[in-house]
């Protein structure tokens, strides 16, 4: 893995808020570290997307409504 500087900066309106800001490059330098262009999760996202559209998916609001 590289090394990748970020900045993160607190929101002072909403202090549980964070924005974390790099540029284009380095985007893609970590995303490729996360394996996001890697075939099996693209294909995972096309299968989500598929999903989505034929209606298989059910929205939440918290994860304690999935112990149901």
């Amino acid at each position: 893995m590289t090394n990748v500087v970020f900045k993160i900066k607190k929101s002072e309106k909403r202090p549980k808020n964070i924005t974390v800001s790099f540029d284009a490059d380095k985007f893609e330098r970590v995303a490729a570290n996360f394996g996001l262009f890697r075939p099996e999760f693209l294909d995972s996202l096309n299968r989500a997307e598929k999903d989505i559209q034929e209606g298989r998916f059910k929205k939440i609001k918290g994860l304690a409504s999935l112990r149901k």
